[in-house]
């Protein structure tokens, strides 16, 4: 049958997503694109934000005009499940049951080549941890994915081995909330843990982590960061720089408490690449809340920004907050502060020029080849023979058009600067 997978949203749906599609591949099937006539489509939705939600509605109803059919997923189902329900040609899968969609679709009798979603994306996202323990009030995610809760060690250590197999390069660990990744096991373990059992278990050579909370990088995450598989970047996300927006958000920290941490980072691993996540406009921020962020951003230097506005979610205590943002102070605000988060980008950028990264080739772009380095630079190189997706090369960076790298490939390598 030809089956389309269509992902929005985090890392953990593109994982879930990945993992079905290889699958129903072995099983005869093929994967095709919404516009290729597919027999059926399954949409593995996003809700957390309204435009995400909207997102979702849009490519269901995309769906709904051909004749395939309909499986709906993913974080907007479990909270308009409702609304889907009303439609008959929709069938709705559980977050937590999403797995079970590939015994939904009856086995193929063609033969298939040995290929895999996975092929289409050159650094594969490994799911270690689903779900969320805490209670931000601007989030839905704890409603539509629920308490956190841990893939084991032997499982996520199988998985890479895998990927090791089919010689990729990379792998990205990921979770809805990755900090806490172990703690509901039995017995007890962290991610510190899972590393470790990584690190000695397979050869891999880059392994990369995806967004960490301030609270939850200590001594001993620092210390493994050291090593030169644990690519050098770290996702934290910031949210406000105001401590008193930070309070009615509900978030664990302050911000002397991120900024402190932050610093201790970059002293013990200089040259990393630290981005962040800011939330503009949430209720309550005037210019002053919005100055204070702004203060720490350009304090701290980030190497890139991902910048959102407030977004005003079901469910959530934010719902309820005196003082919500006019929309258009919210878009001036995220338009300066993603000027800002350019600036960086193209400043971390130019402090690598001459300087040597190993890149993984992702795919090529009508100007060459473009491939992600360990700090989490894209960098540019143009048409080589012989390069092709998914190979680890090392290029001397040269310059840089707007926020893309450019390079050339080294064929006998210095030492990396990592």
């Amino acid at each position: 049958m030809r089956i389309a997978i269509i992902t929005l949203g985090c890392r953990i749906n593109q994982a879930e997503s990945s993992q079905i599609g290889h699958t129903l591949q072995n099983s005869g099937h093929q994967i095709v694109g919404i516009s290729e006539k597919p027999d059926i489509c399954v949409i593995n939705t996003c809700a957390v934000t309204a435009r995400a939600s909207s997102q979702s509605k849009q490519l269901v109803n995309k769906a709904l005009t051909s004749n395939a059919k309909v499986i709906v997923t993913g974080c907007y189902v479990e909270l308009d499940k409702d609304g889907l329900k009303n439609n008959s040609r929709i069938e709705i899968v559980d977050n937590s049951l999403k797995s079970n969609i590939i015994n939904m679709i009856p086995s193929s009798n063609l033969s298939v080549q040995s290929s895999s979603l996975n092929t289409l994306r050159n650094r594969p996202i490994i799911k270690v941890q689903v779900g969320c323990n805490s209670s931000c009030s601007y989030c839905v995610i704890p409603l539509a994915r629920g308490r956190s809760k841990s893939v084991p060690i032997d499982e996520i250590i199988n998985e890479a081995k895998y990927y090791e197999s089919l010689n990729y390069n990379e792998i990205v660990l990921s979770g809805i909330h990755l900090g806490m990744y172990g703690l509901d096991l039995s017995p007890r373990v962290s991610l510190s843990t899972l590393i470790k059992n990584l690190l000695k278990n397979t050869n891999i050579p880059r392994i990369r982590l995806s967004s960490l909370e301030i609270s939850e990088i200590d001594d001993e995450l620092l210390e493994l960061l050291l090593d030169k598989r644990i690519c050098n970047h770290l996702h934290v996300p910031l949210q406000s720089g105001d401590d008193n927006i930070l309070r009615l958000m509900n978030r664990s920290y302050t911000s002397k408490d991120y900024i402190s941490k932050i610093l201790k980072v970059k002293e013990i691993l200089p040259g990393i690449a630290i981005g962040a996540d800011i939330i503009v406009g949430f209720p309550g921020e005037g210019q002053k809340e919005f100055n204070n962020t702004k203060s720490v951003i350009e304090f701290l230097g980030f190497s890139y920004l991902h910048v959102f506005p407030y977004s005003s979610r079901p469910g959530t205590k934010a719902l309820k907050l005196p003082g919500h943002v006019p929309d258009a102070v919210k878009k001036e605000r995220v338009r300066s502060l993603r000027a800002i988060g350019m600036a960086l980008k193209i400043a971390y950028i130019k402090g690598h020029i001459d300087k040597t990264l190993d890149i993984i080739v992702e795919n090529e772009s009508g100007e060459g080849v473009i491939g992600t380095s360990r700090n989490y630079i894209k960098v540019q190189l143009g048409h080589i023979e012989g390069i092709e997706d998914g190979m680890l090369v090392n290029t001397l960076i040269s310059g840089h058009k707007k926020d893309i790298a450019t390079g050339t490939l080294v064929i006998n390598p210095q030492p990396l600067n990592i």
